[in-house]
């Protein structure tokens, strides 16, 4: 392991890819600021990378699903173990187990830290043993971070009404962890046929992957010509995965085109005219912030997360959740759009996304947090042009 100048920022969660691809200019201000920085996260592809940049990577052991006892108190020894070894200034959690176990190990290891709900996601989606098995563990965490961190209004209010939070002052509101408004810069909408939707994620149950394909079986018959895709893993881990079995089945049909995985989701964007997604629940969706910031108008379901992003009629339509009919209703009402005022949602939705979700402001919550928690001084990020207020 490369050695530590200093106390480092460390940020923790269940994979290590999410943190190279949703926070990697968090990761350069920390980094050009002096700030020692650890990436925490089960092992995968993105390590190299990572250390690339000037982190210092450390494999977890987790369990990504279920609440396995010996499992789940494994991670929990190994982060307590980590965090007085590394006695971190700052610890920054995400997703659910990180958020729990680690915020327990931070406490235990008495160093200060920041739970970052990313997303309630199957917990909250389902009443089962498990679901409250979690929900007891948030309500014993949630009483040591320094801070609890929601990406959307009702995520908050949902742990505010469930009395998971033992200090309700300690919770801030982000609206979203922000999109990189270069590298997903503003692409003109498609100007030959066929007209293109495309559902871009994990592919769940949950994420109403089904549901998006009955409407587009529904709208086959209507208009031959449109084109639906899938694109993201299948078979992954999780109890609402799709298996890849279920994806080729579609495939064959010829309901769906199935476009696989890809790093880089640009060019799927910039191919499609509307970016869907039909799901149950959100906390906020990566996939919407880019189709915004790419001029993208979307269908989504009137949900949490969802709806923090999409204005309805403004940037994009709403639906209701699991109800493929009224998925494809509104589906419909876009094909039944002129050019022009596709392209103004278009236009709007990138307006709205550089005024609200410039993940600069984001950064800069992280570095005022830093300072205040620390006494240091770090530089707050300059702000993107396109975000000056009128």
């Amino acid at each position: 392991m490369k050695s530590l100048s200093g106390q480092p920022v460390c940020l923790v969660s269940n994979t290590a890819w999410s943190i190279y691809n949703y926070r990697r200019r968090l990761l350069h201000r920390l980094l050009d600021g002096g700030w020692p920085v650890v990436v925490i996260a089960p092992r995968d592809a993105t390590f190299p990378a990572l250390e690339a940049l000037g982190c210092v990577c450390v494999d977890l052991p987790l369990a990504s699903k279920g609440t396995r006892v010996k499992e789940d108190l494994r991670t929990l020894l190994a982060l307590r173990a980590h965090y007085r070894r590394l006695r971190p200034r700052l610890i920054f959690h995400y997703t659910i187990k990180p958020n729990i176990y680690g915020t327990l190990a931070a406490a235990l290891a008495g160093r200060p830290s920041v739970a970052v709900t990313t997303g309630l996601g199957y917990v909250f989606l389902h009443r089962n043993r498990t679901a409250q098995i979690a929900k007891t563990l948030y309500r014993l965490a949630f009483r040591f971070p320094r801070e609890v961190w929601f990406l959307n209004r009702d995520d908050h209010e949902t742990f505010l009404r469930e009395k998971l939070l033992a200090h309700p002052e300690r919770a801030r509101l982000l609206d979203g962890e922000g999109i990189d408004l270069e590298h997903f810069g503003y692409s003109e909408m498609p100007s030959a046929p066929p007209f293109t939707f495309v559902l871009i994620g994990r592919l769940l149950w949950d994420k109403g992957v089904g549901e998006y394909v009955e409407a587009a079986r529904q709208l086959r018959a209507r208009y031959p010509h449109a084109r639906f895709q899938l694109l993201g893993p299948a078979g992954v881990d999780n109890p609402s995965a799709i298996s890849s079995a279920q994806v080729a089945a579609w495939a064959d049909e010829g309901v769906i085109e199935y476009l696989g995985q890809a790093d880089d989701v640009r060019p799927a964007i910039a191919a499609a005219h509307c970016v869907v997604l039909p799901s149950y629940r959100e906390g906020m969706p990566r996939t919407l912030l880019e189709a915004a910031a790419m001029g993208r108008p979307i269908v989504a379901t009137d949900v949490p997360g969802c709806r923090d992003i999409v204005r309805d009629g403004v940037t994009g339509l709403l639906c209701a959740a699991r109800d493929a009919s009224a998925l494809a209703a509104a589906m419909a009402r876009l094909l039944d759009m002129t050019p022009v005022e596709r392209t103004a949602l278009a236009q709007r939705a990138r307006d709205d996304a550089t005024r609200r979700f410039d993940e600069n402001r984001v950064v800069a919550r992280y570095l005022t947090l830093l300072n205040d928690t620390t006494g240091a001084a770090a530089p707050l990020p300059t702000t993107h042009p396109e975000t000056k207020q009128d």
